[in-house]
């Protein structure tokens, strides 16, 4: 792994972060950081998705009047953020590797210029070896505008960070092919980027988290699509971190093999799109096998059935085949009007052009 990885992305949970008696675990966090100095001094540019703020406000405020759980996450986050990131600034500081803060939400990934302004920003602390520590601000976030956790944050940074590997540091080894407390059970060690592991997923959640293992799996897949390695591994094994980079093939772990074709770096905005999506696409059976082919396709007009919504020139809208399947999205050529009195006929410049159009 050491010679392979220039620039990682580690992702570590509320489940490695805190005790059994929800706060936080310094002891772990501490040696997470050793692990990360190590890796830091040894050239690699990391950047880091740190949960744990609203377990860390929880053990420190107790609310005296009645809120509902959008107004506990943003008051435990307010406070526990602070703490959280005071604590890893000390930590990093033995070791005279400066952090910075970086606090984003869904919509900063909505739109082309945004999402380049946190790439930028993050590109200039990785520049002056500053490690960019990230986490949801959920002090301003509402339901439907937030992540499903920070597993699919550290997908979204991952690839606009053009990142060699993603590792998600859980609190069980990796994919396991039946119940992880089964002795019976063992774990997946390599999984292809279109294989079907559905059947293995555990659908319970973390106590803090609101995504799961299902959603570490989708994102390790779509990662791997885009040439992104990914690994799922227990964060709470001692320098599991030194053992990935040491001797990633024999640690215990779930490694997604990332694809060798490569993608452009606006396609990987928009593989990641799909829930700023404004409208829907749908296609007739022959464009949706065309897409589906190895061939280089464009959306055209004429296989073009239905339009739904009303959406602007570049927006993202979502591709619907023909039995009504999702089966990708992509960036609008023309507004939702245009492309409706198009559509159907011969001749016409594509809606969607296959630079930015993305196929599950």
């Amino acid at each position: 792994m050491r010679e392979e990885f220039k620039r990682i992305v580690v992702k570590v949970g509320s489940n490695v972060l805190t005790r059994e008696d929800e706060t936080l675990d310094i002891t772990r966090i501490s040696t997470l950081v050793d692990q990360l100095a190590f890796l830091h001094k040894k050239g690699v540019e990391i950047i880091f998705i740190s949960s744990g703020a609203i377990a860390s406000g929880r053990s420190e405020i107790h609310p005296h009047k009645k809120v509902d759980d959008i107004g506990q996450r943003q008051i435990y986050s307010a406070v526990g953020q602070v703490k959280l990131i005071n604590l890893y600034y000390e930590l990093f500081r033995e070791y005279s590797i400066p952090i910075g803060q970086v606090l984003t939400n869904k919509e900063s990934f909505g739109t082309r210029r945004h999402y380049l302004n946190q790439k930028n920003c993050m590109t200039v602390m990785l520049e002056n070896g500053v490690i960019p520590i990230v986490n949801e601000n959920d002090t301003i976030a509402v339901s439907e505008l937030m992540f499903t956790d920070n597993d699919e944050l550290s997908g979204l940074i991952a690839s606009m960070m053009n990142a060699q590997a993603l590792i998600i540091l859980s609190n069980i080894d990796g994919i396991y092919n039946g119940p992880p407390d089964k002795i019976s059970s063992t774990v997946l060690r390599e999984v292809k980027a279109n294989d079907d592991i559905s059947e293995f997923i555990q659908v319970s959640k973390s106590r803090f988290g609101r995504g799961g293992m299902m959603t570490k799996v989708n994102i390790a897949q779509k990662e791997a699509k885009e040439g992104i390695t990914v690994v799922i591994a227990n964060g709470k094994k001692n320098n599991i971190l030194i053992d990935l980079w040491n001797d990633c093939e024999h640690t215990i772990c779930t490694h997604f093999l990332p694809s060798e074709e490569p993608v452009s770096n606006v396609k990987k905005w928009i593989a990641h799109s799909e829930g700023f999506a404004k409208g829907e696409i749908h296609i007739d059976q022959k464009a949706t096998e065309l897409v589906n082919s190895d061939k280089v396709v464009s959306i055209l007009p004429i296989g073009i059935t239905e339009v739904k919504g009303d959406f602007e020139k570049d927006d993202i809208v979502r591709i619907i085949d023909d039995k009504g399947n999702y089966i990708g999205v992509g960036k609008a050529g023309f507004n939702s009007n245009k492309i409706r009195e198009a559509m159907g006929k011969h001749g016409k410049k594509a809606v969607i052009h296959y630079d930015y159009l993305f196929i599950e």
